[in-house]
């Protein structure tokens, strides 16, 4: 991207699909962060199974989960008209004013969908397709009569996947789970059965389970499942 100098804001641009493709109605929409945080908190974490045994000195934590990834932003709404260049530097755009569109955009339910808008932050070409996990917020100044006048807000927005999209990237190759392949010409469903469990000697199962007569022919083009298996039987 070519940097022309041109202050760039943070954009959220609401969603009503899981799939980001309809953009919600609301005006705007896009919004933009009035003020551009100074830096932004990005988290990722992996989470493991770290029971010990009795009497042991270490353990051998085991992976059970990689958590989706946490984007923090702190940014600060201004009521003061006196921060230059602030978009929102009118009588019209009170704190509270600020606050609703902001609220109405990752916060609030959208009746429609009957649940908060699907989101991504925008900034510059980083882009975060996520949900709103958590919100904080810092009422630091006010008027006479009780009005805020600057609010600095931490928002905590969760990387949000769809389900189909989450599963074509993972790819789970695991025995423990059930796959469905379509055959390919050429393909044998002892090399297939090998290839997921590591074991050609399961193939009689394979067959069973997808009611093959034999498993030495199978039909290119055609879909078999390959269950979790009970590999006590013989």
């Amino acid at each position: 991207m070519v940097d022309n100098g041109q202050l760039i804001k943070v954009l959220i641009h609401a969603f009503e699909d899981e799939d980001f493709q309809t953009l919600s109605k609301l005006d705007p929409n896009p919004i933009s962060l009035p003020v551009n945080p100074e830096s932004f908190t990005q988290n990722f974490k992996v989470e493991l199974n770290q029971q010990q045994g009795q009497g042991n000195q270490g353990t051998n934590p085991d992976y059970k989960g990689t958590k989706p990834e946490e984007l923090k932003l702190d940014f600060t709404f201004d009521g003061t008209q006196t921060i230059e260049g602030y978009a929102y530097n009118s009588d019209d755009h009170s704190v509270k004013s600020q606050l609703k569109i902001f609220m109405n955009t990752v916060y609030s339910m959208n009746g429609e969908i009957h649940r908060p808008h699907f989101l991504k932050v925008q900034w510059g070409e980083f882009l975060f397709p996520c949900i709103l996990s958590n919100l904080d917020l810092n009422y630091t100044l006010f008027k006479p009569n009780g009005d805020p006048l600057r609010i600095k807000a931490s928002a905590t927005f969760l990387n949000y996947v769809a389900q189909k999209e989450r599963v074509a990237r993972e790819r789970k190759e695991s025995p423990d789970l059930t796959h469905v392949r379509k055959v390919k010409s050429g393909e044998r469903l002892d090399l297939i059965t090998h290839k997921i469990y590591k074991d050609p000697k399961y193939v009689t199962q394979i067959a069973r389970a997808n009611d093959l007569t034999s498993f030495r022919k199978i039909k290119p083009g055609s879909e078999l499942v390959f269950p979790p298996l009970d590999k006590t039987a013989q």
